[in-house]
This record gives structure tokens, sequence and C-alpha cells, in this order.
């Protein structure tokens, strides 16, 4: 195995490469980044709702409960087709749910360390937690294109460093070479 990966060491370094580019992309154009995502995630919930669609129709010819799954295959559908008719909308909607989760789960920390303070010591971790939850929430909804743009930059810096590994470990493999792999193989 060691002496076919030695062989064939471009495949991963250019692999790391094609992350690296895409890393730089996701930081100089984040809002090409962002409708990749957004149109990737339509793609998917159509897919997702024909499948929920064909799902009703078996459950229907079994008398199962099928109206459940109709519902969901024309809530995907429609969320699919929306995220293609207005992506910068969907984008959006996103962010404005991240933010309400964030909100959300940042009162519930809050409230449960002011529950454990009785029991715990330490529990303003919790409760600082949970504010930086709120406040990020805040933001978000204060301002959903830096949010966005945040996203982007997420995926950027890892696609990033996961092309530095990957080349890395392409050249490496590169220079153990035919000899030295024999010769570890053999090992």
């Amino acid at each position: 195995m060691l002496e076919t990966l030695g062989r064939h060491w471009w495949t991963i370094a250019l692999r790391g490469l094609l992350a690296i580019i895409l890393g730089i992309v996701a930081f100089v154009w984040p809002g090409i980044t962002v409708a990749a995502l957004v149109l990737l995630f339509g793609v998917y919930a159509i897919i997702d709702g024909v499948v929920a669609l064909v799902a009703s129709v078996r459950l229907m010819e079994g008398h199962g409960r099928w109206w459940p799954a109709l519902f969901e295959g024309i809530c995907g559908i429609t969320a699919g087709i929306v995220a293609f008719a207005w992506p910068g909308v969907t984008a959006v909607a996103l962010v404005y749910l991240i933010a309400v989760w964030a909100i959300v789960t940042g009162v519930l920390e809050i409230v449960a360390a002011l529950q454990l303070r009785r029991h715990v010591a330490g529990e303003w971790m919790l409760a600082l937690g949970g504010v930086l939850s709120v406040l990020l929430g805040v933001f978000l909804f204060a301002f959903p294109v830096a949010g966005l743009v945040a996203w982007a930059w997420m995926v950027g810096a890892y696609a990033l460093l996961f092309g530095i590994v990957m080349l890395t470990l392409g050249f490496r493999l590169r220079a153990l070479g035919g000899d030295n792999l024999r010769l570890t193989a053999q090992h």
C-alpha cells in the first residue's frame, strides 16, 4: 500500500492544492462560497423532497400514514426551489436561524448556570458561555451579511489547513521514492 501511495503521491498533492485554492477563493470571494453552499443545499433539499414523496406513495399503497411524508416532500422541494430562485434570501435565512439558535441556547445556558450556582463552583463559565452565545445571536441579527462572510471564512480556513496537510503528505510520499518505499514496506 505504501508503495502505491508513493507512486501516486501526486494525487494526494493535487487534492491538497485544490483544497488550498478553495480556501483562497473562500477568503477572497466569500460571496461565491456562500452561494455555492446555498445551491448545494438547494440540490440536497430537492433530492430529499423527491425521496420523501416516493416514500409517501409507498406508504399510501401500504395503507400507512402517508401524509407526513407527503408534507415533508413538498416542504423539501419548495425549500430547494427557494434556494435556487432566491439564494441570497436562503443564505440570510440560515444566518437568522443560527442567530435564533445562539440566543435560545445562550439563555438556556445562563438559566442553567443560575440553577447550578448552589451546587457547583465555577458555574460562571457556563453563564459566560451563555452570554457569548446571546451576543453572537444579537450580532448575527444586526449584521447578517457579516455572518455569511464568517461562515465562508470558516470553510476557507478549513480548506487551507486541510490542503496544506495533504500537500505536505503528498510531497513526503514523493520524497520517499520507489526504493525507499520498497525497503520500508518489507520491514
